[in-house]
């Protein structure tokens, strides 16, 4: 392809560079603007960088920078990360350029977890119960398409899809029937989950997040060589020695493991994980080896970006991320589809 980036290290580098703005654009803007030598240098402080007393700083700015900003700003990049590689992950499992990490029932399973959980009151007693219940549902959710969809040992993709969304459709329904019943106050912090969002993010949330979609993407870029073969097809993975079943289950429950951690500190934040794949692969090519890694530096820029930007358009009130990855992705998505529809692989 003519567009596709001829240089990938440089493209590499810029990509790191533009990530490292957009979080220092993150840090300084916002209701209160912070100067961009005041977050360095209190960032250096925090972290006891020889050389910096701090001087000059105050509490506000100290409070507002490390315990309000950094930490949302760096969930953002692993909630923008984990959703991009498994959606680059998806789409070369299914080998299609719609799918995304939600279509095997993980988003519907952890919004049935979450919904649990603010209908039983459990998250009255702590940060972490909303997301256990939201990680518990996505996984049950991920496993019971698996089990619904394998035939004698094999799990054809076709099957799999329907599969998802049939979970989807059911857990959805459950989700619904539990919230005619719930109050108005549950309602509304159900609301406020559902639409994605990375305000009130606390460091316990990036401490609770940072281990598994580390450990998730490091493994997906592990699998990256065997995720290039299933894409040529079974019968070519197979005569070269490849367990199909084996590889393709793996990579699903990694990548449904990623985004259900993601998506339980985060709520559900929709087309991180179908436009950013999607573009880096037009210009990086199919190659996964440095597509997966492209693609966490792409989506953690485009969901700090997001939330930024999102912090801007109407301040002081704020549009949450979750709209704004919609407003933007929605566009994108629908070129896809249309292009799909009139090349004939819709799916």
């Amino acid at each position: 392809m003519s567009g596709r980036v001829q240089n990938k290290t440089l493209f590499f580098i810029s990509l790191s560079a533009l990530l490292f703005l957009a979080i220092l654009a993150s840090l300084i803007w916002g209701q209160i603007h912070v100067p961009a030598s005041t977050v360095l240098s209190i960032i250096g402080r925090q972290l006891h960088f020889p050389g910096i007393d701090g001087t000059g700083i105050s509490q506000e700015q100290l409070s507002v920078i490390w315990h309000i900003r950094m930490p949302r700003t760096l969930v953002g990049v692993l909630v923008g990360a984990a959703l991009a590689v498994s959606g680059a992950v998806m789409q070369g499992v299914f080998g299609n350029s719609l799918a995304d990490p939600g279509i095997i029932g993980v988003s519907s399973g952890a919004a049935l977890g979450a919904v649990i959980a603010i209908a039983t009151g459990v998250t009255a007693y702590g940060i972490f119960y909303m997301p256990f219940f939201a990680l518990t549902g996505a996984l049950l959710a991920v496993g019971l398409t698996v089990a619904l969809a394998t035939r004698d040992g094999k799990i054809p993709v076709m099957v799999l899809l329907l599969a998802g969304v049939a979970v989807s459709m059911l857990l959805g329904a459950l989700t619904s029937g539990i919230l005619t019943f719930m109050n108005e106050y549950r309602l509304r912090e159900f609301l406020f989950w559902m639409v994605g969002g990375l305000d009130y993010r606390r460091w316990e949330h990036v401490y609770l997040a940072a281990g598994p979609v580390l450990s998730g993407i490091l493994v997906l870029f592990l699998l990256a060589r065997h995720l290039n073969i299933l894409i040529l097809g079974e019968q070519e993975a197979r005569s070269v020695g490849v367990p199909v079943a084996f590889f393709r289950l793996l990579l699903l429950f990694v990548s449904a493991v990623t985004t259900a951690t993601a998506v339980c500190v985060s709520g559900t934040i929709g087309f991180v994980g179908l436009v950013v794949p999607h573009i880096v692969r037009l210009l990086f090519g199919p190659e996964h080896r440095t597509l997966l890694p492209a693609c966490a530096l792409a989506g953690g820029l485009f969901l700090v970006a997001c939330d930024t930007l999102g912090r801007l358009v109407i301040p002081p009130a704020e549009v949450r991320v979750g709209i704004m990855t919609a407003l933007l992705g929605a566009p994108y998505f629908l070129y896809l589809l249309r292009k799909a529809q009139k090349g004939g692989r819709l799916l």
